[in-house]
């Protein structure tokens, strides 16, 4: 199997693929990142460590799948979402912010397939905090205006033309 170094390699494999930019799916994305957001503040005041923990990066996957759609791109990797946002948007997100992604998907997933990890509420009330910052950095960017990517520059002219719209995936 190829090893995934970067987004040119997620896009041969398929784990992202090219769409046309959607601003309705773009703010339907950060729509469902605010309602788990308090959803994962419900779930800490229940302490429910696990399941905050799961709900808290659910904030985080849907509030990158946002800047996705916005950017004409479509997931199918949980990881390729990681690489692609350091990719394009190390330089409007600082890259300890963008880390938070990949930290709590690995913690999601050892939450809910491993035999040893036992989140506690001090784990669950980090991820929430962190949950909030990462959503607030999506959200301004957003913000910024739809269409407009600070991080522009770092596409290629390939990707430039697909989120122009000038081709696309059905």
């Amino acid at each position: 199997m190829k090893k995934i170094k970067n987004v040119e390699d997620c896009f041969e494999l398929r784990l992202l693929r090219k769409i046309k930019p959607d601003e309705e799916k773009s703010r339907r994305s950060l729509d469902i990142a605010e309602e788990n957001l308090l959803k994962t503040k419900k779930l800490l005041d229940l302490n429910i460590a696990e399941s905050a923990i799961f709900q808290a990066y659910m904030v985080m996957f849907h509030a990158s799948r946002a800047l996705l759609y916005k950017d004409g791109v479509q997931e199918k990797s949980h990881f390729a979402i990681s690489i692609y946002l350091k990719e394009k948007y190390s330089n409007s997100i600082p890259l300890n912010i963008l880390n938070l992604l990949d930290i709590h998907r690995i913690e999601r997933h050892e939450s809910i397939y491993g035999l040893e990890y036992k989140p506690t509420e001090l784990d669950a009330i980090k991820a929430y905090e962190d949950a909030k910052i990462f959503l607030e950095h999506i959200k301004k960017i957003i913000k910024s205006g739809f269409g407009t990517t600070k991080g522009i520059g770092s596409f290629t002219k390939e990707d430039k033309r697909w989120i122009e719209g000038k081709h696309y995936d059905d």
